[in-house]
Formats: C-alpha cells, sequence, structure tokens
C-alpha cells in the first residue's frame, strides 16, 4: 500500500518545519503559502526565518536542490492541493485579534474554504494551530459541506507542541502525539504518519475534538503560570532582600516543581504564550466558564509588570532620568536561537527607554533584520562591543549564549559607565563584580 502524499498549507515557522520534516520521514509533500517571497525562498531551500537546523532539512528535501531527495515541492494552486494530498495539515497563523483577546481565525477559515472544494476524493484535513476550543467541530462540518468528496473529508486536529529554536527536534521526535478525531479512518492515517516517532516510543494519545484543542492551550497557560509565580516570587524577593536565583534552585529539588521555567527574569514574549492565555482566557468566557481561568490575568500582569520594573531599575541606574542617557541593550529576540521578535520583552523594554528619551542601540546575533522592520528608531549595532561603546549602563536582556561568554573587562573599556543590568539572570555576578561593573538583576541582592 502506498503510503500517503502530505499537504502542508501555511509555511510559517510551524508549517515550514512540519513540512520539511515530513519529507524527512519519507513522504511526498506539497506545501502551499499565499505569501509569494516565502514560497521563492522555500523553493531555493531557504528557510524564511532563522531556526536550527531547518535549512539544512529543507535543502535535503525541496526539489530542484542539488542534492536534495526532491520530495518536497511547493504550489500557489489550492486545485493541485486537493488533487495531490490524502493528508492535508493546516499550519496557518491564529494571531490575537486587533484590539481584544480572543484569537483570529480567519486565517483557519479562509484555508478550509479555499481547500474544501477542492477535496474530490476520500481526505484527511490535520489541523495543527492553536484554536478557542469548539472550532474543530464547526470547521468538520464547513469541510463536509463544501468538499465534493461529503464525509470522506473528514477532518482531525492534531495540536503542535514546537519549542522555537528546537521546532525541527521537536517535530522528528515528539515528547507526545494528541490527536482529536471524529472515527478510526483519521487515528489509522495519523498512526501511518507518526509511525517512526510511534516506533521510537512517542506516546500517541487518542481524543475528541475539545480535548486536542484544549492540550495546547493549557500547557501553554501552565508554563505562562509557572514563568509568572517565578517572578512574582522575584518581586517578593525584592521586596524583602532575599535572592530569587537560590529560591528558584532550591524549589526546583522538588520533584512535583521541577526546575523547568524557573528562571526569574522580564518574563515571557514570542508568538505563542502571551496570545494563547488571551485567547484561552476570551473563549472561557464564550462558554461560561470565565471564572475557572480568572487567574490568568494575574499571571499576563504579573508577566507585563516586569517589563516596567527593567525600565525603572535601568532608570534608577542612571540616577533617576533616562533623557539623552546611552544604553545598551543585548538582545532583541523573545528567546535566543531564534530571529523571532514577536511580543519580545527585549525589544519591549528597548522601545520603551527609547519613548523616554534614551539613546537606545541594540545588539542581537540573529534578530536584527526583524527587530529593525518592528523599531526602525532604535539603533543598532553589529556587535555587542559596538552596542556597549560609550554606554551609561548595559541591559541584558535575551539569554544568548555568547552574552554569557562576554569578556567584563572588555566591554567595561568601550563603556563610559561599567553598569550592568541582567533581565534574564544567567551571568555570574561574582564575575561582573570582580572586573569593577556594579551589577543588578531582578529579584536579587545588590551585592
Amino acid at each position: 500500500m502506498a503510503s500517503p502524499k502530505i499537504t502542508v498549507i501555511g509555511l510559517g515557522y510551524l508549517g515550514a518545519t512540519h513540512a520539511a520534516a515530513m519529507a524527512e520521514l519519507g513522504f511526498e509533500v506539497l506545501g502551499l503559502d499565499v505569501v509569494p517571497e516565502k514560497m521563492r525562498k522555500l523553493e531555493q531551500g531557504q528557510a524564511p526565518m532563522f531556526e536550527p537546523g531547518l535549512e539544512e532539512l529543507l535543502r535535503a528535501h525541496v526539489a530542484g536542490v542539488e542534492g536534495s531527495t526532491g520530495r518536497l515541492r511547493f504550489t500557489d494552486s489550492w486545485e493541485e492541493v486537493g488533487a495531490f494530498g490524502d493528508v492535508h495539515f493546516l499550519c496557518v497563523n491564529t494571531p490575537q485579534k486587533h484590539g481584544e483577546f480572543a484569537a483570529d481565525m480567519s486565517y483557519v477559515d479562509r484555508a478550509v474554504d479555499s481547500l474544501a472544494p477542492h477535496l474530490h476524493q476520500p481526505a484527511l484535513v490535520v489541523g495543527k494551530s492553536t484554536v478557542p476550543v469548539g472550532s474543530a467541530e464547526r470547521l468538520a462540518a464547513r469541510i463536509a459541506e463544501l468538499a465534493p468528496a461529503g464525509d470522506e473529508a473528514e477532518l482531525a486536529w492534531n495540536p503542535e507542541f514546537l519549542r522555537e529554536s528546537f521546532a525541527v527536534k521537536d517535530t522528528l521526535h515528539p515528547d507526545r502525539i494528541v490527536v482529536g478525531v471524529g472515527g478510526p479512518r483519521g487515528e489509522g492515517l495519523l498512526r501511518e504518519v507518526y509511525a517512526r516517532p510511534i516506533a521510537e516510543g512517542t506516546p500517541f494519545l487518542v481524543t475528541d475534538f475539545p480535548t486536542a484543542e484544549l492540550v495546547k492551550t493549557s500547557a501553554n497557560s501552565f508554563l505562562a503560570t509557572k514563568i509568572s509565580f517565578i517572578n512574582a516570587m522575584a518581586e517578593v524577593c525584592e521586596a524583602a532582600g532575599g535572592d530569587v536565583v537560590k529560591l528558584a534552585e532550591a524549589i526546583g529539588h522538588d520533584d512535583r516543581i521541577g526546575r523547568k521555567f524557573l528562571r526569574a527574569g522580564i518574563g515571557f514574549g514570542g508568538g505563542c504564550l502571551p496570545k494563547d492565555i488571551r485567547a484561552f482566557m476570551a473563549r472561557a468566557g464564550e462558554l461560561g466558564a470565565s471564572e475557572a481561568l480568572s487567574f490568568l490575568r494575574e499571571v499576563d500582569s504579573i508577566n507585563m509588570r516586569r517589563r516596567a520594573q527593567m525600565v525603572e531599575l535601568a532608570r534608577d541606574a542612571l540616577g533617576g532620568a533616562l533623557l539623552g542617557k546611552r544604553i545598551a541593550v543585548l538582545g532583541a529576540t523573545f528567546k535566543p536561537d531564534s530571529d523571532d521578535v514577536r511580543d519580545s520583552p527585549a525589544l519591549n523594554v528597548a522601545g520603551q527607554l527609547h519613548l523616554q528619551g534614551a539613546q537606545v542601540t541594540v545588539y542581537d546575533p540573529k534578530g536584527m533584520e526583524n527587530a529593525r522592520a518592528v523599531f526602525p528608531t532604535l539603533g543598532y549595532a553589529d556587535s555587542a562591543l559596538d552596542a556597549a561603546r560609550g554606554a551609561d549602563v548595559v541591559l541584558h536582556l535575551t539569554e544568548w549564549s555568547e552574552f554569557k561568554e562576554l569578556d567584563p573587562a572588555g566591554l567595561g573599556d568601550v563603556v563610559a559607565t561599567r553598569h550592568i543590568l541582567d533581565g534574564r539572570n544567567t551571568l555570574d555576578p561574582a564575575l561582573w563584580r570582580k572586573a569593577g561593573w556594579t551589577f543588578r538583576a531582578l529579584g536579587r541582592p545588590t551585592l
């Protein structure tokens, strides 16, 4: 029996990685996106964003790239996608609605409305986007209504659990696979698609539609809560003179709690956690369960407060005034090993400082182009040393490994004042203080 042919609709972080991974697993894959520039890059085997290992995977499989398997092709034709695929993965974006907490489902709805009329043969449409609970049931009915194949065009929901900067590994070797299905055919096809990870021991959980939809948003809500918890403890440590790094280490030894996501700092950002918890709250309200998730408002509030606290820490370091002061910001992306600046705490802090009159110069190993597009009025430098030249204070806001390896003495030679603020609690205070720096960090003692 021939392997199912796969299509991937939407080729951003999720879709481009999923398409390349499916080709790596041996499937014939056809990708579609509505952004021509993105398609042109992918057709040349180039990743449309920085993600470790993705470009190598693309070059190994994109048709037309020398030495590739040719298993991965791209098109802008919905008709071709419908005729080609047995399994269609929906990987389009679900951003936050402008001026609201709710998720914008227009991209998903348009994708379904564009694909379904071209499903003339039995097909499985698999949603991977993060959507409000209840969406799958509505979309399944829409597909059955529009598809010429009728009931033989089924829907399944298979939430993604990708961590940016680990997306390739998380796709090829996931820690779990969750599938919400309406019947045995969908489950069988997805077991075939994920046969290799299942054989490696990855748990395969079969659920109904609502549970599958809830898994991703509840996981992200839990992670956000854990981050905001330790940042709340950092606020208490600041008031009481405690050390949140030591506190986190101590409670992290408890297996029930664990050490992961217990590093206090300027909080979480990116294209998932902030918008996912807000959309979850909005959907709970629509379902009449708003009180169940009211705690997420405080999680969100604590998170945003840490950015403001970093601005105030910088103001204090500069004697109470930001106007005209030179500030070096190390980091623009929301996390290291990524070029993603969406809702980046680092870039948000840099922007706030700039708007309050400071001369801000930013350096990031991978995020400069995207940062410039969001905040063109900030200054940008080609290295950490150049960013710090003449600075009255240095802010460490994204925990890139190259910042951890900076030479405090060398950096001290180019700044105006040896004053550093660690917004990620990953630098060694003793090392910097030994080199004559005044070192401050969120939730840690001043000495």
